[in-house]
């Protein structure tokens, strides 16, 4: 007879103190975490929004536009800091924390933590692991997206419980993480904010008013030198749309290719053949991202790349800096852009006719030095970023077991 399958509940990476404990208990959610369902409130308290990337927020704190009656409003549970709250969508993982004392739906079932053995930062972390939410897309298979985690649902999933000196511990290393991840996050927001200022001041506005068209903010050097000119963008730029050639599905492959494959948003794939190559502006022609800004109006591609039909390609003709004028490009907004169509899609005809305060190609080259400065810190922060994110999933892969077998 086969001896059975014995799972060893022990991380692959432990803290030096803690090696020797040997394995972690596994116990079902509802003896960890209780529902509860507290009406009393006068409805003071601020509406949270439950968010897969935030948690529970407060709805003034993000862009949540809903409008909910005092009478409604008079029927929300009350949410306490820490407490959790099964969301909808468990495919990124159903359970949210708050770090906020408000209000929620009726519709949502609160969680709370059962005794002072559970450390609440502990199970935020486990929650959003990938083993988690494998384990609670497994119980809940057949099950459509967007229906509700139940709490039966929820009791059935067995979730580790080590002792709490060992929870807290790789708590406060995860939170470290995500406090680094935060602060790289602020200082880009700030970075972004603080070009947009800059751009403003930096590029002289052609409806500024008066006869003279010069910028607020002037490196000293062009002080003295002649006032800018407006040019449009067809005479300091020639388009390449004709070079653009669809690319079939049988191209594209569905693998990682060697070049980029670009649309109005950026890279969308990676194919096995390029059609430029060289250093170019691509310019959106695209409504939805010229009025939500999802993405930048216009950015630099350099070197071997595929580009499909909802971008222009523009190559900056002598006498003009590339960088200057994809910044200043970057810098404009809708109603600058001047479409005259309802339904703004910048064809190629409305792009040529967009007007560009122009100054001497030095001017131009300092302004861009400027700027790029500011694209390369933002990219060293994102890189930073990116790299924090990658290393806090590596140990969480790493620090909560995964049932490997003995």
């Amino acid at each position: 007879m086969a001896n059975p399958q014995v799972y060893k509940h022990i991380p692959s990476l432990r803290f030096p103190e803690f090696v020797n404990d040997g394995e972690w208990d596994y116990v079902p959610g509802n003896e960890l975490f209780a529902p509860i369902v507290n009406k009393n409130h006068n409805s003071d308290l601020p509406v949270l929004a439950i968010t897969q990337d935030q948690g529970a927020v407060p709805r003034e704190l993000i862009d949540y536009n809903v409008i909910v009656s005092d009478k409604s409003i008079a029927g929300y549970k009350v949410v306490e800091i820490g407490d959790f709250i099964i969301s909808l969508r468990s495919f990124q993982g159903g359970i949210e924390y708050s770090n906020y004392k408000g209000l929620c739906s009726p519709a949502y079932i609160v969680l709370r933590r059962k005794n002072d053995s559970i450390c609440n930062d502990f199970y935020r972390h486990y929650f959003k692991s990938k083993k988690y939410i494998q384990d609670l897309n497994r119980n809940l298979e057949g099950i459509r997206d967007g229906k509700m985690i139940s709490y039966q649902q929820f009791s059935e999933i067995k979730i580790p419980f080590p002792p709490l000196a060992e929870q807290k511990r790789i708590a406060e290393c995860l939170s470290s993480i995500d406090n680094m991840i935060t602060e790289c996050n602020n200082k880009l927001e700030q970075l972004k904010c603080h070009k947009k200022g800059l751009m403003q001041q930096l590029f002289a506005s052609i409806n500024g008013g008066g006869n003279s068209l010069v910028p607020r903010l002037r490196f000293p050097e062009f002080n003295n030198t002649k006032e800018w000119e407006v040019k449009k963008l067809g005479d300091i730029c020639t388009f390449l749309d004709n070079k653009r050639i669809p690319l079939k599905d049988s191209e594209r492959a569905k693998i990682h290719g060697r070049y980029p494959y670009y649309g109005a948003s950026g890279i969308i794939d990676y194919v096995n053949n390029y059609i430029f190559d060289g250093e170019y502006i691509l310019l959106s022609e695209d409504g939805a991202n010229i009025i939500l800004r999802n993405s930048p109006l216009a950015f630099i591609i350099k070197g071997k790349c595929w580009v499909n039909n909802h971008a222009h390609v523009l190559e900056t003709k002598a006498g003009n800096n590339i960088y200057y004028v994809c910044h200043l490009l970057e810098s404009m907004n809708y109603e600058s852009l001047n479409t005259g169509t309802a339904q703004p899609k910048l064809n190629r005809e409305n792009c040529e006719k967009i007007e560009l305060p122009i100054p001497s190609f030095e001017e131009q080259c300092k302004i861009a030095e400027s700027l790029n400065s500011i694209d390369n810190m933002v990219i060293s922060y994102s890189d930073k970023m990116t790299m924090l994110q990658q290393h806090k999933k590596g140990l969480m892969q790493q620090m909560f077991p995964n049932d490997q077998m003995n």
